[in-house]
């Protein structure tokens, strides 16, 4: 499972005081009654930390830190999206706590600017179990919430390809319903959207969709990339801005918010 959001900044915090401690991975993990494998996936946020161990390693670290222990407890507590039992592959736990989300959309629209009818029209393409379904929609539904939250507002930069807006999902009346969707979210002063139009040819986005997570309180940003039975969290800075430099070049070479938008109402029209 994909470590949250939580515990990677727990992970960073525990890692940094045994490094401010200058012990190395081998000589904490003695002392600690460790293995060095075991330390190593607390430190990398694949494996969770208790309250009691975190205690051991300040004590041994000989250092303090009372919002470290309010991370640990933050880390352990399920979030919101473990009721619907759903596998999201590790992204809507770094969805909840970003505050920036800058996403490449090349085949469908991208999930929190979808209606309702068109999420559906999508899951059962992939035949999946009606509860299943149920689920998944009324997750997306609930994480839609954050482009219009007053208190940790989400702000979305999303570039679509063409092709998704014309791909008929669902049918000529729901696609029509999720193209004036989308115009509808533009006007949000959270979403940025812009359209690669098909005049353009080629583009450097040909090569998949990606999302890049940016956190509040300086944390580094994630690029998030999916495939077909699994996805990648990518946090090594120097991917996250190559990934980042492609997708400001997709914005250049896309259509401008004004441009894409008459686009958008002039498919739906056409529908």
């Amino acid at each position: 499972m994909a470590p949250t959001f939580r515990r990677r900044r727990l992970a960073r915090r525990l890692r940094q005081m045994r490094e401010q401690a200058g012990l190395t991975l081998v000589e904490a993990a003695l002392r600690l009654d460790k293995t060095r494998s075991s330390l190593g996936r607390i430190e990398t946020g694949q494996s969770r930390a208790d309250v009691h161990l975190a205690r051991s390693m300040m004590d041994f670290y000989d250092v303090y830190d009372p919002e470290s222990l309010d991370l640990v407890r933050e880390a352990n507590r399920p979030g919101w999206w473990t009721k619907y039992g759903i596998d999201d592959r590790g992204y809507i736990s770094m969805e909840t706590d970003a505050s920036s989300l800058h996403e490449l959309a090349i085949v469908n629209i991208p999930g929190l600017l979808q209606t309702e009818v068109y999420m559906r029209a999508l899951f059962a393409a992939h035949r999946r179990p009606a509860d299943r379904v149920e689920a998944e929609v009324s997750a997306r539904l609930f994480r839609q919430r954050r482009l219009v939250d007053e208190e940790f507002p989400l702000e979305l930069v999303a570039i679509i390809d063409e092709a998704a807006l014309r791909k008929r999902v669902g049918g000529a009346e729901v696609m029509r319903g999720q193209l004036r969707r989308l115009a509808e979210r533009a006007e949000l002063p959270t979403v940025n959207l812009q359209v690669l139009p098909d005049a353009a040819g080629s583009h450097a986005g040909t090569d998949g969709a990606y999302a890049i997570l940016g956190f509040p309180e300086g944390d580094p940003s994630l690029l998030f990339v999916a495939y077909v039975v699994g996805a990648v969290h990518i946090e090594k800075p120097e991917e996250v801005a190559q990934a980042r430099l492609k997708f400001d070049q997709l914005r250049s070479e896309a259509l401008s918010p004004h441009d894409s938008l008459a686009l958008i109402e002039r498919l739906a029209g056409e529908l």
